[in-house]
């Protein structure tokens, strides 16, 4: 198991530390979509039945699953399950509810270390298809499906369970098809989301496909040479510095500060270091550059090229002192979810995806050894064997970080490359 819609972080190391608070990430702030929901709606038990098997192996006290108090069917069915030691904490909806770093802070009170994890500080959390799947595993069955939102310009927006390794074209085609031509699509999210295209594979961490007009500003944007992106970086900012007020890790008290980042993209050697150095606790949000901005620049863009001008220089940092307390008007300056969906032009494709059954019997699957933080898995397997649906076909390299990977379909290995290609 492996962080589920999030970075893929092997779920095995949280499990094993020792903490006193276990949360559970129901947020689900990336704008359209529904997933984590519908999952609740639907798997509130098993949901629960993991967060409980989650805090005994890691020894929590407290378990608090943190939704916005806007979902209520979830939180409904979350009711005849929870109690005593797990509880609820509501909230409003703002983006980025999700990040680690405000929802520890936000249930905890406490400020995870720069460059830190929410071990640090007694805490572990868990997405809400992550903990489903940790009560799977207690009952023998690994990862080999992963659940996923599909909007934007399709024609039914649903979300599905699926097998691992299927095409984006063959999800897609489960919410009746693109409604445009020459369709774009966003992997993850219109905010953290990465393009993709059609061929592209499902993995134990893909969260969601929005697709859009290959017009429409968010693809236009990450379509951008990174060239031009830093042409218009050293050109175009004012220094007006909305994008600090609003960034939610400088809201924190984090030494971050997105417009001074922007400086350094003018500078060189030591300067440009000095500068860049305020972008090293960048969460990569995007609300900098796709909300605070009000000229539509590159700043989370600039703060990504800080972290690797810092990378050439010294890959661990030490970071500039941060003010150990969260900004006085942090509550003022949360964004609202409707107002954030107004200014990314998606307000024509904010609907429902409820939970769709589906049943796909894929004929091949390539199954990335790669789907997580960590080392890439290693095949157990050969080309030509037969496989198993559920069976291990690659391991984690002794001694390494990583997560084992299982056949989601039965059939034959037809090809190893980096993935595991398996024919039924």
């Amino acid at each position: 198991m492996v962080g589920a819609g999030g970075a893929g972080f092997p779920t095995h190391v949280k499990l094993g530390a020792e903490v006193d608070t276990y949360i559970c990430n129901a947020a689900e702030c990336e704008p359209l979509l529904y997933k984590d929901q519908e999952l609740i709606r639907l798997e509130a038990e098993s949901m629960v039945r993991g967060m409980r098997l989650a805090m005994e192996a890691s020894g929590a006290r407290r378990g608090v699953i943190a939704i916005k108090e806007k979902y209520q069917r979830a939180i409904e069915a979350l009711g005849r399950y929870i109690g005593g030691d797990i509880e609820l904490s509501l909230f409003g909806s703002f983006y980025p509810a999700g990040d680690e770093y405000v929802i520890v802070y936000d249930v905890t009170g406490r400020l995870i270390p720069y460059d830190g994890l929410p071990l640090d500080v007694g805490c572990a959390v868990n997405n809400v298809e992550t903990l489903i799947n940790v009560a799977r595993a207690a009952e023998g069955t690994p990862v080999t499906q992963t659940s996923l939102t599909v909007t934007g310009a399709v024609k039914e927006p649903c979300s599905v369970t699926v097998p691992v390794g299927v095409t984006a074209a063959e999800v897609i085609a489960l919410a009746g098809g693109a409604s445009v031509d020459d369709p774009a699509i966003l992997d993850g999210g219109a905010m953290m989301g990465k393009l993709t295209d059609l061929g592209s594979r499902v993995t134990k961490t893909t969260g969601g496909y929005i697709v859009l007009p290959r017009s429409h500003n968010l693809v236009r944007r990450r379509e951008r040479p990174a060239r031009a992106n830093l042409m218009i970086a050293k050109s175009a900012c004012d220094q007006c510095s909305y994008c600090t007020d609003f960034c939610p890790r400088f809201l924190l008290g984090y030494a971050i500060e997105p417009h001074k980042v922007m400086r350094s993209v003018g500078f060189a050697g030591e300067a440009e270091a000095g500068w860049a150095r305020l972008g090293l606790a960048c969460c990569e949000c995007n609300l900098c550059s796709l909300y605070a901005c009000p000229e539509d620049l590159p700043v989370m863009e600039m703060c990504v090229r800080s972290k690797r001008v810092w990378r050439e220089r010294d890959p661990r940092p030490k970071p500039l002192p941060s003010q150990g307390a969260a900004h006085p008007m942090r509550d003022s300056r949360r964004v609202p979810i409707g107002r954030l969906i107004q200014r990314l032009g998606l307000a024509g494709y904010d609907r429902p995806a409820p939970m769709k059954e589906v049943d796909l019997q894929p004929e091949h699957v390539e199954i990335p050894l790669s789907q997580h933080i960590g080392a890439p898995a290693e095949p157990v397997v050969a080309v030509g064997d037969r496989v198993q649906a559920g069976q291990r076909i690659a391991t984690v390299p002794e001694g390494k970080l990583g997560a084992h990977v299982h056949a989601s379909i039965s059939g034959r290995v037809s090809k190893i490359d980096g993935r595991v290609h398996i024919q039924r």
